[in-house]
């Protein structure tokens, strides 16, 4: 069971980030936007469960719940710390739970898998430990030709900067590395 180390606010308002002792995953993002999404994940389900929660983004030592605006969050950290605390940290992962995750790409041609790969590095290296820090993430739905779809996960889900600014900046920095590069947000 993992035990809260620390709560962190985000660039999102409406999204809180606890950080855990324990891991919940290893390396495997969970990212649910509605309670139908999450029936079959116990820790988000639970999460659901609770009044104004709109949104459960988690990977290793931390998650994110996002409300929607309607809640005290003193009121609200208090009733969702009850289902984190109660959830399983994470045991040992098989190679083929972690090699699912990487779907997308093994349905590309060679070429396009290369593409993905280069992008999916500065991805790791200059994007996403940002969005992390601020209690979110991204994930690439898939790549045709040169439009690349992404999800925004966790507090970058809702946040209107990740939308605007944001989409336009990783596109920009991108574009070093596939000139003709375009993101859209799904």
């Amino acid at each position: 069971m993992p035990k809260i180390a620390d709560i962190e606010g985000t660039p999102n308002k409406n999204a809180l980030k606890f950080i855990l002792k324990e891991p919940l995953t290893w390396g495997i993002a969970r990212s649910y936007d509605n309670a139908d999404a999450a029936r079959d994940d116990p820790l988000a389900s639970a999460l659901f469960d609770i009044d104004h929660v709109t949104n459960v983004f988690y990977i290793d030592h931390w998650i994110t719940v996002t409300q929607d605006g309607e809640a005290n969050w003193q009121d609200l950290a208090r009733e969702v710390a009850d289902p984190i605390r109660a959830a399983p940290a994470a045991s040992e992962q098989t190679a083929e739970t972690v090699s699912s995750a990487n779907d997308v790409l093994s349905q590309l041609s060679p070429e396009d898998q290369q593409r993905l790969e280069r992008i999916n590095i500065m991805l790791d290296e200059e994007v996403r430990p940002y969005l992390r820090s601020d209690g979110g993430d991204l994930h690439i739905l898939g790549l045709e030709g040169n439009i690349l779809k992404i999800h925004y996960q966790g507090a970058c889900g809702t946040c209107p900067s990740s939308i605007t600014g944001t989409l336009r900046g990783i596109e920009h920095m991108l574009r070093t590395i596939e000139p003709d590069i375009h993101l859209i947000a799904c």
